[in-house]
């Protein structure tokens, strides 16, 4: 297997991730520096797959392959998504030693709501490579009330700096408030929509990622996905990568 999506596997990290750390030499394997084009090899055993080779990420032996975990988490505004220890904010401190779960992309730090909790490198993988277009929903207020013409402009694409948006369903909430469906993942990109049609978000609220719903989940609040969601995630997520190829 791969050492990239052995390592995605054990929860370490995304397979993305720990491609990049691959890059940045942060990777031993055995008694030298990994290197892209590394396997390793897996015996199967009563507790599950077991690597023979011993690999360290920043000098720390990673652990075996932990079973799966999926959980959804209600990110509150200023707790940083970022997994840093010496960040008082960080996300890092919510989240229990085992497993070891990291999130599946982030919000930004004034930003709130729906986060995916995982060691599942695969899935982290799947629902974060642009190419396959998920679903991602966001209730938003902005500073003022909005004419139809901003849904209008929302929904057809917008132009900043040097990007055009895709075209995305967006409704009317409120006087101020819209509901707005990404298949992009472009950095910060409902504030910079909105601002570049002379607005200013002041609330930014995911409530769902392709079939997963943040429902009436408390903010701060965690809590393992049921079957019934799991599948029909695992089934969204299939779906939207078959109508990619």
């Amino acid at each position: 297997m791969r050492l990239a999506k052995y390592l995605a596997l054990t929860g370490c990290c995304s397979r993305r991730a720990a491609t990049r750390l691959i890059r940045d030499g942060s990777v031993q394997l055995n008694d030298r520096l990994a290197t892209h084009v590394d396997t390793v090899s897996l015996i199967d055993t009563d507790a599950g797959l077991q690597c023979t080779d011993k690999i360290y990420v920043n000098g720390e032996l990673v652990s075996e392959i932990e079973a799966k975990a999926y959980w959804l988490f209600h990110k509150a505004v200023g707790t940083d998504s970022r997994l840093l220890a010496d960040l008082p904010c960080s996300l890092l401190h919510l989240l229990p030693e085992s497993p070891r779960l990291y999130p599946i992309g982030r919000l930004d730090k004034d930003s709130r709501g729906l986060l995916i909790l995982t060691n599942d490198g695969e899935l982290t993988h799947k629902l974060m490579h642009p190419d396959f277009g998920h679903a991602k929903t966001y209730h938003v207020q902005v500073d003022r009330p909005f004419d139809d013409a901003f849904l209008a402009s929302m929904a057809a694409g917008v132009s900043y700096k040097d990007v055009t948006t895709l075209p995305c369903v967006i409704n009317r909430l409120d006087a101020d408030k819209y509901e707005i469906t990404l298949t992009q993942g472009l950095n910060r990109q409902i504030r910079r929509m909105s601002q570049a049609l002379g607005f200013k978000v002041i609330d930014l609220k995911r409530v769902s990622i392709q079939s997963l719903q943040l429902g009436d989940l408390p903010e701060g609040c965690m809590r393992p996905l049921t079957s019934v969601e799991l599948t029909e995630l695992l089934a969204s997520v299939a779906c939207t990568e078959a109508d990619a190829i």
